[in-house]
């Protein structure tokens, strides 16, 4: 795998103003159609850092993740470098006393030094430069903070995953195939300096037929909706939607293996 591969996505979007924007036109889709992170992950999150403690979470986004995490008790600091992204993780989350946020990235986290017992990062780790957000990580992190990479990994071998994937290999370019799942770990160990510890788990959840335009409009690469583009992208996923609907639910299911990549930085 090429570990440089962060580099190349950041390059490819730098010319839409990078992470720091391209996901200010996604929220809404993002919201609607995003699925959160399962209770077996958060409670082997708990196992290894018990509750309450204070836990980072770098590129929060609307807060699929955030929310999880205090919902099992921990002190939460969301960090988002995208404002529209984290004024919808504000708007979700703002009124509990557990919760702030703050602009920032896995390479500017602002909070002191060793005052974090875990940093986590759910689908976001492929946007990281791998130095500078490794050493920010161990500058937060208390002696025996933990880093948690995550992500909900599409199931490959799904026949609706295997249908999505054509339509967003046909939409989405070198983008799509540089945010393929292989490449969002490239750089894992270079980033720990070790081999971290890897479980998973099953993880699903249902859309209806406008939760599927969602989930794919929410694709950093995918043309805007409001474009000729976007209108054949629409058709494309009606077109998938109806192939596999279950007419009784009026939805489909959507199959994931959630992924923990968990340890400390060497």
């Amino acid at each position: 795998m090429d570990s440089r591969a962060g580099e190349k996505l950041r390059a490819l979007f730098s010319s839409a103003g990078g992470v720091h924007s391209i996901f200010g036109p996604k929220v809404a889709d993002y919201v609607a159609s995003r699925p959160d992170y399962p209770a077996a992950l958060l409670a082997e999150l708990q196992r290894r850092c018990p509750t309450p403690g204070r836990v980072v979470d770098v590129g929060a986004g609307t807060g699929l993740l955030t929310q999880g995490l205090l919902r099992v008790g921990y002190d939460v600091v969301a960090v988002e470098p995208n404002a529209d992204m984290r004024r919808a993780c504000d708007h979700l989350l703002g009124g509990l006393p557990t919760y702030r946020s703050f602009a920032g990235s896995a390479e500017s986290i602002p909070l002191p030094d060793h005052s974090v017992q875990l940093v986590t990062a759910a689908q976001a780790f492929h946007w990281f430069d791998l130095e500078r957000s490794r050493r920010e990580c161990r500058r937060v992190l208390t002696a025996d903070g933990l880093v948690a990479l995550i992500w909900n990994e599409r199931l490959a071998t799904d026949p609706l995953q295997r249908a999505l994937d054509a339509v967003l290999g046909r939409f989405g370019g070198e983008k799509w195939q540089l945010l393929g799942i292989q490449e969002q770990r490239a750089g894992v160990e270079q980033f720990f300096g070790a081999h971290p510890e890897s479980l998973t788990w099953p993880h699903a959840h249902a859309l209806d037929r406008e939760g599927l335009r969602a989930l794919v409009f929410s694709r950093s690469y995918i043309p805007a909706r409001d474009t000729p583009a976007g209108a054949d992208v629409t058709a494309a996923v009606d077109e998938v939607f109806d192939r596999f609907c279950d007419a009784g639910q009026n939805s489909v299911q959507v199959r994931y293996e959630t992924i923990l990549l968990i340890g400390r930085i060497a």
